[in-house]
Formats: structure tokens, C-alpha cells, sequence
């Protein structure tokens, strides 16, 4: 019989094991092709390509690229669904409770965040991200001491937390506890790399403890690390205007309108129809830059 089959193009192949082996091929294609396009930046496609396999298969890597295909294509909340499918399968997996923080924070989600990195701490309690994650839910939530007590426990799990030390310095600013924001200052100028939020944050430091020379040299080094931070501009004009400086505060000035327009337009009325020492006195004797 067997040499019948194999004389007449028989096979001795199950049906449903041939139709189970052929589903398992298209899977993989469509695995690859989901991939392929992601990697070329085609999201839309790469989301069919995706779907259709799950249809054939459960996979979880399938899923994970799934959901990272939706964060580029800027549906959060599908994202969310496919990691929160990923999290109910692998339980004790933090990572993936941190991504979903993540996508939270990015949603400025903040309950959603909190949710997330409980489930994450409940898993890994010592861990310096989840600490970090938790306090920028708690910030976004206007709750500034929590956040600055996570920041703290993420820093004293690891000292060379250099996100937590900066993030806890805007923190300490923002609530006007200048004397304890210098301490993460002091720390982040001389371990990390030059890079704007930093100076920026030490420039502002430096303005309200009253060591102005400082601030200003500070964010002169803003403006050469990004010649297009126009808090930078605007918050050095203010000092120079209030040194008596007319002429620096008339060129910060004179970069923030070229860099944003209309941002002085609600302060200066038409701006365009007064000359610029006019705007910046009027500008800087009724803002703020400052944000204390």
C-alpha cells in the first residue's frame, strides 16, 4: 500500500497535521513581514501583519511587538491591552508593569500610572526604576513630598540614580527648597555628562540663592548646549532686566519672540506695533519666568 502511494503521489501525512504544519509557515511569514515593516517605520502595516498571526497563533513576542507598534502609531490605550495580556501571563514580570507605567506617563495617566507601579513594587519592592516611576505618578498627581520621599528611597537604592537625583532636584525647586535642591545640583555637575536640564536647573538654583553671576554663566552654557531652549532666554533676560541690563534683556528677549512669537502676545497685546524696549519692560514686569 505504502509503495502504491508513493508509486502514485500518495502521502501518508495527516490531513489536519498538514493544515496544522502549513498555519504554523504562514504564522512565521506573517511574523517576519509584522517585523520587516516595523523596522522600516510602516507601523500601519506592520499592525496587520501582527493581528492576522494572532489570529493563527498566540504569541507573546507577537504581542509585545504588537503593542509597540501602537505606541508609534500613538494609541496608547490598545497598547496598554496587549501589555496588560503580557502582564496577566508572566505575573512576576516587572518590566512589563514598568513599560505600562511608562505608556501611562506618556497618557499623563496618572491613577493608571500609580496602579501599575504598585503591581510592579509588589513584585520587585528594591527596584530604583519602579521607585523612580512611582514618584512621577505621585508629581503628576500634585502630590510633590510623596514624590520627593520615592525619589529619596530610589536614590538610596542606587546612588548613581542620576534621573531620580535630577527629577528630585526640579522637585525640591518647584516646592522652594532651594537649600536641599543644591545637594542634587552639586551631585549632577560633577557626575554626569553636561546636558541641558541639568544647567538649567542649576542656573535657576543658583538665581534664587541669589548668586546671579553664576545663574547667568550657567545658562549661557543652556544656550550653547541648545541654542533653542527658550526658558533659557527668557528666564536670563529676566535677571539682566532686573540688574539693569538693557540691552542683554533686550536680546534674550528679542530670541524668545524670534524662537516663539506669540508667546509674549497675551502680555504685550500686538507686540509688533511697540518697539522692543517697550516689550521687555512690560514683558518682564509682569511675568514670571520663574514658575515660584
Amino acid at each position: 500500500m505504502n509503495f502504491l502511494k508513493a508509486l502514485f503521489g500518495g502521502s501518508d501525512e495527516n490531513p489536519a497535521e498538514e493544515k496544522k504544519s502549513d498555519e504554523k509557515k504562514k504564522f512565521e511569514m506573517l511574523k517576519y513581514d509584522g517585523v520587516k515593516a516595523m523596522r522600516l517605520g510602516k507601523f500601519d502595516i506592520a499592525e496587520r501583519f501582527f493581528l492576522e498571526a494572532l489570529k493563527l497563533q498566540e504569541d507573546y513576542e507577537v504581542r509585545d511587538y504588537l503593542s509597540n507598534t501602537y505606541i508609534r502609531l500613538d494609541r496608547m490605550d490598545e497598547s496598554l491591552q496587549q501589555m496588560e495580556i503580557l502582564a496577566q501571563a508572566q505575573p512576576d514580570n516587572a518590566n512589563i508593569l514598568m513599560q505600562m507605567a511608562h505608556v501611562a506617563y506618556m497618557q499623563e495617566s496618572y491613577d493608571k500610572m500609580k496602579e501599575y507601579c504598585g503591581r510592579a513594587e509588589s513584585v520587585e519592592p528594591q527596584n530604583t526604576r519602579v521607585q523612580f516611576l512611582f514618584a512621577q505618578a505621585l508629581i503628576g498627581k500634585h502630590d510633590l513630598i510623596g514624590g520627593v520621599a520615592r525619589l529619596t528611597k530610589a536614590i538610596a537604592l542606587d546612588d548613581n540614580n542620576g534621573d531620580a537625583r535630577l527629577l528630585r532636584g526640579q522637585t525640591l525647586y518647584r516646592m522652594g527648597d532651594i537649600a536641599a535642591a543644591v545637594e542634587d545640583v552639586r551631585w549632577l555637575m560633577e557626575h554626569v555628562q553636561p546636558q541641558e536640564d541639568v544647567y538649567l536647573l542649576a542656573a535657576r538654583v543658583m538665581h534664587l540663592g541669589k548668586n546671579d553671576e553664576m545663574a547667568l554663566k550657567l545658562y549661557e552654557a543652556v544656550t550653547q548646549i541648545n541654542p533653542f531652549c527658550i526658558d533659557a532666554f527668557r528666564e536670563r533676560g529676566k535677571i539682566r532686566f532686573d540688574k539693569g541690563d538693557k540691552k542683554g534683556a533686550e536680546e534674550d528677549m528679542k530670541k524668545v519672540l524670534e524662537l516663539n512669537p506669540e508667546e509674549l502676545a497675551g502680555i504685550n497685546g500686538d507686540y509688533k506695533a511697540e518697539g522692543i524696549e517697550e516689550q521687555v519692560k512690560r514683558a518682564y514686569s509682569m511675568m514670571n519666568p520663574f514658575g515660584i
